[in-house]
């Protein structure tokens, strides 16, 4: 990053950070759409390869575009290194990849993304990379389940679909004298809300499909952390290539100059939407962190600067009832993507944690009549009336 953007605030950043002009002087972030990069010469084409010289070499894993989207990331997330990656999904595999192998212990929250827990316990399975499941909640799970080849934590807060947190402070403690890692899915708060390095993590996945993008146009990834661990990371991604391209970086560049614009008034949104929920006689339990009635109320006010812009709900009469909800709404789009603009509504127990089992969906409190929403920027009335005639369906 440039000398002088240091010390500078968040908004700033989100906007200047990252910015490499080319000859013609562009003042907006270039596309650079190209595999390659010609060197003068043999000689400088050698020790760019071999990491001699810098400069950029093929797209799979050096690029203008997706550098400055790095850089830009970094910056708001206070890390030292960034890579871009294909989706979120890729992040956490090259993640895993590049600091993990045959033997090593991850020690993980339940109740995460599906596909996430599907990663772990299922396909790093196979190689030999084992995972225990702890209550995102419990301190002293963590603990207790650390083993002398315990290699990484891995949580995911809040999470999806409860909005669970993890002490991210404390877990992190707990992991270090482990000798381990802890890595943040900052997925649903973005830096806008919260920087998990500030607070202890080590490392820090994105998927930037989500708030980053913010207007559900591409897919993207990123994994952040300290610049020497990071390198095997990236390593990783060299050789396999679960890459950003560089149109989706450039996307998502543009996505970062608005993202606290949007979070902030998507938090807002959200709680007024999550207040209204709780006052629904068809409604059990709401689940969101900036309601008094969160059991991590306090918890969320300590490391988090708004209660993001997810709320689940559960409604009586199980999942004929969640699916009547849904199916009854005309404004929100049933999609299990999230933070985008525009309000999605989705059933979790049969899509993002369809492929979970029955046992460990229970065991995580994701139940048949849990409804995800997660909040867009239309106005708050209009996204009541339509979980309205969902509700009185």
């Amino acid at each position: 990053m440039d000398d002088f953007l240091l010390g500078c605030e968040p908004d700033t950043l989100s906007i200047r950070a990252g910015i490499t002009r080319s000859q013609f002087g562009e003042h907006s972030e270039a596309l650079y759409l190209t595999s390659s990069f010609i060197a003068p010469n043999a000689a400088e084409a050698a020790k760019r390869f071999s990491g001699e010289a810098p400069g950029f070499i093929y797209s799979r894993f050096t690029n203008p575009t997706v550098t400055a989207f790095e850089e830009r990331l970094a910056a708001l997330e206070g890390a030292e290194f960034c890579v871009a990656t294909a989706s979120g999904m890729s992040a956490i595999l090259s993640l895993c990849m590049g600091l993990l192998k045959a033997g090593d212990h991850i020690v993980a929250a339940q109740g995460m993304f599906g596909a996430t827990q599907q990663l772990l316990g299922n396909i790093l399975g196979k190689f030999g990379i084992e995972t225990s499941w702890v209550p995102a909640t419990d301190v002293a799970s963590f603990r207790a389940a650390v083993k002398p080849n315990t290699r990484l934590f891995f949580v995911e807060t809040p999470s999806n679909p409860l909005t669970e947190l993890v002490d991210i402070a404390a877990v992190s403690e707990v992991a270090h004298a482990a000798g381990a890692w802890l890595a943040v899915d900052n997925c649903f708060c973005s830096p806008a809300l919260q920087q998990p390095i500030k607070l202890g993590a080590d490392f820090v996945i994105h998927s930037a499909t989500k708030f980053i993008d913010g207007q559900g146009r591409v897919l993207g990834g990123a994994v952040l952390g300290p610049k020497e661990p990071m390198q095997e990371v990236f390593r990783f991604l060299r050789t396999a290539g679960p890459s950003m391209s560089p149109f989706n970086a450039w996307v998502a560049l543009g996505g970062l100059e608005t993202l606290r614009l949007r979070v902030e008034a998507q938090s807002a949104s959200a709680l007024a939407i999550a207040q209204w929920l709780e006052k629904q006689p068809q409604v059990e339990r709401v689940n969101y962190p900036w309601l008094a009635s969160h059991p991590q109320h306090e918890l969320a006010k300590r490391q988090q600067k708004a209660g993001g812009a997810v709320v689940s709900f559960e409604v009586k009469d199980g999942r004929e009832a969640a699916w009547r909800v849904i199916d009854h709404c005309k404004l929100l789009s049933i999609t299990a993507n999230l933070g985008d603009t525009k309000t999605t509504i989705t059933h979790p127990s049969t899509t993002t944690h369809g492929r979970v089992s029955p046992e460990a969906r229970e065991a995580a409190g994701i139940r048949e009549g849990l409804v995800r929403v997660a909040v867009g920027l239309e106005a708050v009335t209009d996204i009541q009336a339509d979980l309205s005639r969902g509700l009185n369906a």
